[in-house]
C-alpha cells in the first residue's frame, strides 16, 4: 500500500498573543496520496491559504507535523525548506509571479538555476525548458517577455515553470483567477493532462466549477476540515451551505 505524499498531524496555526490570537488552522489531520487531485475550498477567512502556505514550505505551523513524502518538514529551517520546496514542489499562482524582464524561457529555467543537486550544465537545462514550453503549447513563445503574452500564455508559462524540476506536488493556488473562461478551460485541461501522468495536485479555489475538475473536494471552515470526500456533489453543496450561513 502506498503512503501518503503529504499528511498532517494535529496542525495548528496561531498568529498574534492573548487576546488578540487567532486560530487559522485549528487541529487539522489530513492526507493526501500520490497522483489525486485535489481542490480545497472554503469561504474567506476559513484557513484554506495558511494551509496551502504551510504545504509549500512558506511557513511553518505553530504546532503539530507536516510530512511531505516520507519526511517531516515542520521543524526546519528556512534554508531546509527552501530545499525541500526546490526539490519537491511546483507551484501555480493566481498573479503568475513571472519576472518582467525575463523571456519565457528565461522564466522556465529559473528553478533549475536554484536546483542544489544539479549537474546538468546551461545548454542542458535549456533543451529542458524548452521541451517543457513546448508540451504546454508555447514552443513559438520562447523568447516572449510576459507582458507579450495573454493572461492564458502567462498562466502556461507558470506551469512549465511548475513543471521543470518534476515535482512530486503540484500546488496551485487559485490558478485561474485571473483568466476568462476559455483560457480557464485551457489550464484545466492541462492540469488534467498532468494528473492523467500520475501527478499530483492540490488547488486552492473558490469557484465550484473548477473544483469539480478534481476527483476530491476538501471543504474548510474555521480552521478545520469540515468536509472531505469524492461525492463531489455533496461538497459542492456544502460549501454553498457554508457560503450562505456566512453571508447571513
Amino acid at each position: 500500500m502506498k503512503a501518503p505524499i503529504i499528511q498532517v498531524n494535529d496542525l495548528h496555526k496561531t498568529y498574534g498573543s492573548g487576546d488578540a490570537a487567532v486560530k487559522a488552522l485549528d487541529g487539522l489531520n489530513a492526507q493526501i496520496m500520490p497522483g489525486e487531485f485535489v481542490a480545497i475550498m472554503g469561504p474567506s477567512g476559513s484557513g484554506k491559504s495558511t494551509l496551502m502556505n504551510i504545504l509549500g514550505c512558506l511557513d511553518r505551523p505553530t504546532s503539530g507535523e507536516y510530512h511531505l513524502n516520507g519526511n517531516n518538514v515542520s521543524k526546519l529551517n528556512r534554508n531546509e525548506l527552501a530545499g525541500i520546496r526546490n526539490q519537491n514542489l511546483g507551484f501555480i499562482f493566481q498573479s503568475f509571479n513571472l519576472l518582467s524582464r525575463l523571456s519565457a524561457l528565461d522564466n522556465v529555467m529559473l528553478p533549475m538555476i536554484y536546483q542544489l543537486d544539479s549537474t546538468d550544465n546551461k545548454a542542458t537545462q535549456k533543451a529542458r525548458a524548452e521541451e517543457v514550453l513546448a508540451s504546454v503549447g508555447l514552443a513559438d513563445r520562447l523568447h516572449h517577455l510576459p507582458g507579450e503574452l495573454s493572461g492564458g500564455q502567462q498562466q502556461r508559462v507558470a506551469i512549465a515553470r511548475a513543471l521543470i524540476n518534476n515535482p512530486k506536488v503540484v500546488l496551485a493556488d487559485e490558478p485561474t483567477g485571473n483568466l476568462d473562461s476559455h483560457a480557464s478551460l485551457e489550464i484545466l485541461n492541462l492540469l488534467h493532462q498532468l494528473h492523467e501522468k500520475g501527478g499530483t495536485i492540490v488547488m486552492v479555489t473558490h469557484d465550484s466549477t473548477v473544483a469539480q475538475h478534481a476527483d476530491r473536494v476538501i471543504t474548510m471552515l474555521d480552521g478545520k476540515i469540515y468536509l472531505d470526500g469524492h461525492d463531489l456533489n455533496t461538497a459542492l453543496m456544502m460549501d454553498q451551505t457554508i457560503a450562505e450561513k456566512r453571508g447571513s
